[in-house]
């Protein structure tokens, strides 16, 4: 879909519902009401928002007292941070109404929505963190969901990891494994992160690494709003990689096949001819990451509109958004690099009868991906800068040739130029297939429905309710490409003109779309629940949760369905609303295990005291609130049983189902002497119908407090252990007994630490200040281990579940460290340790012998880093001026070491053989720079010793950053109502706007792919 035509739909669809929800009755018959809002005491209660059905609005002033028009029967709604709301009649609005003050941390406000149960702060036993968006979007535009909740969110290192144990499951408006990638974060309304085990609980398997519920947004009761949000900025590229040019290329390479003993590939005037000539087609400087190719900066442009409202009976909520983000390479004209993402989402709630109510949610989202069929962003890795010239200007072409003169005839020609080649290349050469290959759209469509029916059965028993709940998703991708075939031409020079051409391939337009799929994911989830919740003996109150649950889901070309099922039950009590005891019982069932095996109980329970209760402190000006707590508990789950390597890393390729099984497969043939053969079967995984559940063991201890009615803080120690994670046990059987051993219960990890998180707010008249900050510390550990190493210092029991092992450099050898033989040749002294990784010359990385054999070899590999980071911490601040909003936020970590040969880098670190220079390079080891040189010496051929994973490749990747900031000003009032709208706002926001780190030019880069960019946005925000 082009962008015009979803420019369309999109206004389009604006335009109707806009219309739809501002179509109202005529209020012919309205009338003036008058009352006033009093609290329990009698006293007036000023700033009391006051909304009728039909959209009126009013406020009470410093009298408690309000004026609005209303139609006769109409009811309004009453709303005041702080008090429970009402909903009155148009009759019933007479002299005095009183509105109740909720207790601290209990208002509606503080309701806490944990997917399938929703509770107040103040009830709350487990270690959760929650967030409210209605009043930060104005001054915090980030439309991205894991940016929300990277370093403002409690326990969470990055976007999904709770206190290092692993990647949290999503829970989205109720629903298990939904993507918070298809989200804006217009239609959030709240984030909660769920961390310990009895606050996860009722989610059975796949809550094991804890869980991040997201809400959307709903429609309100006689609160009618329109809102526009505007985003429109650039993006620029924060780092990129640099590589030589052709004149260094060449003469490095020369000296890497030097260093070999072997003469030079590359004629010094040749050289020389790159470096003084003007043709710039004949001695080609080729470099895929210049401006030329990736464009210095990219637009892009955000657009949503929000639609809400409704009365007693039904509400409504409509989301309408559309994003545009432009291609970083966009060298043919011909295609519309870019993506364009278009969302509708309609939640609505409406009351059936006096008992049941019932609400559906409709979610669509299509984004579409064009480009070129050529990854220009990976050709750069490896294409040579001296490899070819992309482009053949015709000018330069010799015609008085019949043969060029007729090729140049029938050929097509891009802006005066013939697309360049080689023989090694041909037809396929990435810039000509950029520009004259056709393109490839990727399409990726999300539907996703859920529909609730709850149930109040107070006329069974007082405060007994149900409810039920059902969910499909459903997500595709698929290509639309044109495979245009082309020619590509080589030229033959003489002097400064081409006089012939070798020509490739063929001009030959696609005259068909081809379509392929990239793959599909259906989920269908339901759960139902029974709810009783009573007060008795006046003090004691009860709240019990009985919970069956079951969720599946398919995808292409995995003939295996993933399902979950489980059974829960809650019970909550409290004593005059100070001492808190949860308990909480699921029964998970997984058919990744045997027969008798497949059900497992997990008991969880908390309790929590609210010592600002008792007469000592109830009454203290210092400490308005302080809540001590405890939770722990066993978690049965399946999550971690997945298929494994032999050498015990996950076998993502295979199924996670059947492990416990004996399998077989086909083997070669055996012949026999008479001539007949037949096929072995060999096994290739053994039997353990004793295989079970892991566990998740959890301790958490806390407290909360408020102090001074400004500062909050939170405090929480874990300890978590991960038992009976299936492994193959390495100590108990032979070494030629690989292909039997079965899987095994055995692993188990180790997770302490504590986590530590700060609010505080004041206001001074004009000027209102917000800080706020988390930590958190994980300390892990492997804390059992199958393994047989030949040394005890390769044993990964009882060390870091993260750490890095490899060789310790000790620098480069040096020309001191060798001899010269009798035939020339370079020998390593004697005495020095031998390595085994193929032959070493003067520059090459020295590695220490960890054991004294005198050999290198991976025995003498050690734990020499870690990769997961400790400490992780987030820092925000808002400052409010009268109508100037301030907002800044800062993450951090510390404590790890990246590793420079990871694959992600495509070798940019690690060159050898014919691998295309970087930058790095040039801090080379020559005789002459042995004492500074920073990298080994260069080699023409493919070199063992060098590029192992040791200390020398290791780079802290600690970091302090500024994530994002924006400086916001709200309208005033007058205007507003000159305008017509209710509130307008401007804002001016960054991303990624400042990094202090020791290696921050590493951390930054990334090489081959979309680069990691710095972002500048204009936004504007109207509410109707």
């Amino acid at each position: 879909m082009k962008i015009n035509k979803l420019y369309r739909l999109f206004t389009l669809a604006s335009l109707m519902l806009f219309c739809f929800c501002n179509v109202t009755m005529a209020q012919t018959n309205s009338e003036e009401v008058t009352a006033t809002v009093v609290d329990e005491q009698g006293n007036p209660i000023s700033g009391v928002n006051v909304f009728s059905s039909k959209g009126e609005k009013a406020s009470s002033d410093i009298n408690g007292q309000f004026k609005i028009k209303l139609l006769d029967d109409e009811s309004v709604v009453l709303e005041k941070r702080g008090y429970e709301s009402e909903i009155i009649s148009m009759s019933d609005l007479i002299g005095k109404i009183t509105m109740k003050k909720s207790p601290f941390l209990a208002s509606e406000d503080d309701e806490i929505k944990m997917g399938v149960a929703t509770k107040v702060r103040r009830d709350i036993v487990g270690a959760l963190s929650s967030i409210n968006t209605q009043d930060r979007l104005t001054y915090d535009n980030t439309q991205f969901v894991r940016d929300y909740i990277n370093g403002l969110m409690l326990g969470v290192r990055g976007s999904e990891n709770i206190r290092g144990i692993g990647n949290a499951i999503f829970v989205i408006d109720g629903v298990i494994g939904r993507d918070p990638n298809i989200l804006n974060m217009e239609e959030v309304e709240q984030i909660t992160v769920l961390r310990d085990a009895n606050s996860v609980a009722l989610y059975g398997s796949q809550g094991r690494n804890g869980v991040i519920v997201i809400n959307t947004k709903r429609g309100k009761a006689n609160k009618k709003e329109v809102n526009v949000n505007i985003q429109s900025g650039i993006r620029t590229p924060m780092a990129l990689p640099r590589y030589l040019g052709s004149v260094p290329y060449m003469q490095l390479f020369n000296e890497a096949r030097n260093n070999d003993g072997l003469d030079d590939f590359y004629d010094a005037s040749l050289i020389q001819e790159f470096s003084t000539s003007s043709n710039k087609y004949k001695y080609p400087d080729l470099d895929l990451y210049s401006t030329e190719y990736v464009q210095p900066f990219v637009n892009f442009t955000n657009v949503i509109t929000e639609f809400s409202g409704g009365n007693d009976k039904n509400q409504y909520y409509v989301n309408v958004g559309w994003n545009r983000n432009e291609a970083w390479v966009d060298i043919n004209e011909d295609i519309n690099a870019g993506s364009n993402r278009f969302n509708v989402r309609g939640n609505l709630d409406f009351k059936i009868n006096d008992w049941i109510t019932s609400s559906l949610d409709g979610i669509a989202v299509i984004s579409t991906s064009k480009s070129s069929r050529a990854n220009l962003l990976s050709s750069g890795t490896t294409l040579r800068p001296n490899a070819y010239s992309p482009f053949l200007p015709v000018d330069l072409l010799d015609t008085s040739d019949p043969t060029v003169a007729g090729q140049l005839q029938s050929a097509n020609t891009f802006n005066g130029n013939l697309l360049g080649s080689t023989q090694q290349f041909g037809a396929d050469a990435p810039i000509a297939l950029a520009i004259a290959g056709g393109y490839r759209d990727t399409v990726f469509r999300s539907t996703q429905f859920n529909n609730t029916i709850n149930f109040d059965l107070d006329r069974i028993t007082k405060g007994l309710s149900a409810k039920t709940y059902i969910s499909f998703d459903f997500y595709d991708s698929y290509n639309l490409t044109i495979e245009n075939q082309f020619k590509t031409y080589e030229p033959n020079w003489e002097g400064d003109s081409i006089t012939s051409l070798g020509v490739f391939g063929e001009d030959l337009k696609d005259q068909t779309e081809n379509i392929s799929t990239n793959g599909f994911t259906s989920r269908f989830g339901l759960y139902g629940l029974i709810n009783y919740d009573t007060t008795f003996a006046k003090d004691h109150s009860l709240n019990t949760t009985l919970l069956g649950f079951y969720n599946s889901q398919r995808q292409n070309d995995v003939i295996q369905t993933d399902v979950d099922t489980h059974l829960g039950f809650q019970m909550s009590y409290d004593y005059k609303k100070k001492l808190f005891f949860d308990f909480t019982g699921t029964y998970a069932n997984s058919i990744k295990l045997p027969e008798g095996n497949r059900g497992g109980f997990s008991p969880t329970s908390g309790i929590a005291y609210l010592i600002s209760e008792e007469p000592f402190l109830k009454d203290s000006k210092f400490i308005n609130y302080l809540k001590l707590k405890a939770s722990g508990g066993v978690m049965k789950s399946d999550r971690g049983i997945t298929a494994l390597n032999s050498g015990g890393s996950v076998n993502n390729g295979a199924s996670p189902y059947y492990l416990y099984d004996l399998n077989y497969s086909r083997g070669n043939n055996i012949n026999w002497g008479d001539g007949n053969s037949n096929r072995r079967i060999d096994v290739t995984q053994g039997e353990n119908l004793d295989l079970t559940f892991e566990e998740r063991i959890d301790l958490n201890l806390g407290f909360e407090t408020y102090l001074m009615n400004s500062l909050w803080i939170e405090a929480n120690y874990f300890k978590t252990e991960l038992d009976k994670q299936i492994t193959f046990l390495q100590d108990q059987y032979p070494s030629y007994y690989d292909i039997f051993r079965p899987y095994n219960n055995f692993n188990k990890n180790l997770y302490t630490g504590f986590e530590i998180g700060m609010n505080f707010n004041k206001t001074y008249e004009d000027f209102s200040i917000s800080l706020g900050a988390n930590v958190l510390y994980s300390q892990t550990e492997r804390t059992e281990r199958s393994e047989v190493f030949a040394e005890d210092y390769l044993q990964t029991q009882g060390r870091e579940i993260s750490t890095i092992f490899g060789l310790v450099d000790q620098g480069f050898y040096s020309e001191a460290d060798f001899t010269t033989d009798v035939n020339g040749d370079r020998v390593l002294n004697a005495g020095l340790p031998v390595p085994q990784f193929g032959s070493v010359q003067p520059g090459d990385i020295k590695y220490q012998d960890q054991n004294g054999d005198n050999i290198i070899d991976n025995d003498d590999r050690s734990a020499i880093g870690q990769s997961s980071s400790p400490w992780t911490y987030g820092v925000n601040l808002n400052l409010k001026y009268k109508r100037f909003n301030f907002f800044v936020l800062a993450t951090g970590q510390s404590g790890a070491d990246g590793n420079k040969l990871n694959n992600s880098f495509n070798e940019y670190y690690s060159v050898d053989g014919n691998d295309k220079y970087s930058e790095v390079v040039l801090g080379r080891w020559t005789p002459a720079t042995a004492s500074t040189a920073t990298f080994p010496r260069l080699s023409s051929q493919t070199n063992q010793n060098n590029f192992r994973q040791s200390t020398f490749w290791l780079y802290d990747t600690s970091f302090f950053r500024i994530n994002r900031a924006q400086i916001t000003y709200e309208f005033q009032d007058t205007l507003c109502n000159q305008l017509g709208i209710e509130d307008f706002s401007i804002n001016l926001s960054g991303t990624n706007l400042f990094e202090i780190g020791e290696n921050k030019d590493i951390r930054q880069l990334r090489i081959g792919t979309t680069p990691l960019s710095r972002a500048y946005t204009l936004g504007l925000r109207m509410s109707f």
